[in-house]
């Protein structure tokens, strides 16, 4: 199957073409590289020096497209050029082939072609020194450098720094790319932590507010409405008071709000009060000493989302809170009765085990959560493991 031969570019069409009609008018005011009676040019007249010029020429429409046939082409042009009068056309040409192969061919070809016309040009000037013991035969080597070693030499130099400008160009992007990926982790990462907070923070006072409003709405007892609608007016307030603090997470600083305070364990019988308050009849056994914050932020959401999901999910009995502080961990468990119904008492979005997950994955612990057997009957557990020792290593460095 035939090859296709590379096209042209444009830039190289026109120096060819300049190149020629360089050489054709310096042919036509009969100016040559070498007088006619010289004894090594056998083909005397004006005539054979074109049949290199055009082979030149031609070759230059290959400089970028096939640099090195064009190369290849081009020295056999220069060597059948020597045997003529000469033409300095085609010798300028040569050296745009030669800068030309190194510039734009193979890596290997712009390794190879300085070091290979570095050794012809100093064969060049050493064999002629030996042979004739004249000084002028040194400048046989200088003029095969000036034509090969000189135009290889600028095309490496070239090479290398267009090589240089492209690898910069491509860490630059490379750490463009790698800033847009951080940039959108932390985005998804900080909507993560606010759905967590936002769910963690309104939800046990939402559902509390859907129970007691339904309770209110079934029972025709003024007695039982009015106690209800006292619930749902108390987890309204402070529904929108956690809402408050949430919108100043998202705006700190802003004159009119007040810092928000990141809850802690000692909060947790406040919680459990607010717990028993809408009808849970909760059992707090908290012994856990000094903990980190991070730590303590999570273990007082997952005990808030738990005593939310007992709130729908439990039927009647004792929800059990126990905390613990090991040596290297805070234990928290959560259990509730487990009667197995399937429809909640109130709405849920299914979010909050996956956030308490997300809770203990973030600080490198552990969670599981599921429906064990115990003295009572089955029982609806959450446990979670949360280490301290790296939290701690971490805020001290």
């Amino acid at each position: 199957m035939a090859v296709p031969l590379p096209r042209p570019r444009r830039f190289d069409a026109w120096v060819a073409l300049a190149g020629l009609l360089g050489g054709l008018l310096l042919w036509g005011i009969g100016l040559g590289t070498r007088p006619a009676d010289e004894p090594y040019v056998l083909f005397d007249g004006r005539w054979p020096l074109l049949v290199p010029l055009a082979v030149v020429a031609g070759c230059e429409l290959l400089r970028r497209a096939a640099p090195r046939t064009g190369l290849l082409l081009g020295t056999l042009a220069l060597v059948a050029d020597t045997l003529t009068r000469g033409s300095i056309a085609t010798l300028l040409m040569y050296t745009d082939l030669m800068y030309a192969a190194v510039l734009y061919g193979p890596a290997a070809s712009a390794r190879r072609i300085p070091w290979i016309t570095g050794l012809l040009s100093i064969a060049a000037a050493l064999v002629p020194y030996a042979v004739w013991r004249m000084p002028e035969a040194l400048l046989i080597g200088v003029a095969v450098g000036v034509v090969s070693f000189g135009p290889a030499s600028t095309g490496l130099i070239v090479r290398n720094h267009r090589e240089a400008a492209d690898a910069a160009r491509l860490r630059a992007e490379q750490t463009a790319l790698l800033a847009e990926m951080d940039r959108t982790q932390a985005v998804t990462a900080e909507r993560a932590r606010m759905a967590r907070e936002l769910h963690d923070m309104v939800a046990n006072h939402l559902s509390a507010i859907a129970i007691h409003s339904t309770a209110a709405l079934s029972l025709d007892d003024p007695v039982t409405s009015r106690e209800a609608l006292g619930v749902i007016r108390e987890n309204s307030v402070e529904g929108l008071s956690e809402m408050r603090r949430l919108i100043g997470i998202l705006r700190d600083g802003a004159d009119d709000l007040e810092p928000a305070a990141t809850p802690t364990l000692d909060s947790l019988a406040a919680l459990v009060e607010g717990a028993r308050a809408n009808g849970l009849d909760v059992t707090l056994d908290a012994r856990y000493g000094s903990v980190p914050a991070p730590v303590e932020l999570a273990a007082y959401r997952m005990v808030q989302e738990s005593l939310t999901n007992a709130l729908k999910h439990a039927a009647r009995g004792e929800v059990t809170v126990w905390l613990r502080r090991l040596d290297d961990a805070l234990a928290v468990s959560v259990s509730s009765p487990y009667d197995g119904r399937d429809a909640p008492r109130a709405p849920g979005s299914g979010a909050g085990l996956v956030g308490m997950r997300e809770r203990a994955a973030l600080l490198n612990g552990t969670f599981e959560a599921g429906v064990e057997s115990g003295p009572d009957g089955k029982l609806w557990v959450v446990r979670a493991t949360l280490p301290v020792t790296d939290i701690a290593q971490g805020a001290s460095e």
